[in-house]
């Protein structure tokens, strides 16, 4: 497969591309919640261990790469919505899969 551009970068193979996407410790725990609801800023914020810069960041990358919607509401204290996308619940069957694997290898790990 020849190299691929996308945004500007050179990716050298899909699964590179899709892991910059959604990889990482926080973007797939991020679109999981999205998955049955619409949610706000303040109830993302109890995903443990995520910082409130980190979270930012992610919602953000995912929001410019299709993932997710944000939605402002021009109301006094500021309220902001986010909801997966179509591209966002396409891949939701992958997580799932992901999901499973790690909860099949923390199981063979505590035999």
């Amino acid at each position: 497969m020849p190299d691929f551009l996308y945004n500007g970068k050179v990716y050298y193979n899909p699964v590179q591309l899709v892991m910059e996407q959604i990889g990482g410790s926080w973007k797939m725990p991020i679109l999981w919640r999205l998955q049955d609801k619409t949610m706000r800023y303040s109830e993302l914020r109890r995903i443990p261990h995520i910082s409130d810069k980190m979270l930012t960041t992610q919602l953000r990358q995912l929001e410019t790469d299709g993932y997710i919607h944000r939605e402002v509401f021009p109301v006094v204290p500021p309220k902001t919505e986010y909801s997966l996308t179509e591209k966002g619940r396409a891949v939701i069957p992958l997580i799932v899969q992901i999901r499973n694997y790690g909860l099949k290898l923390m199981e063979e790990a505590n035999v």
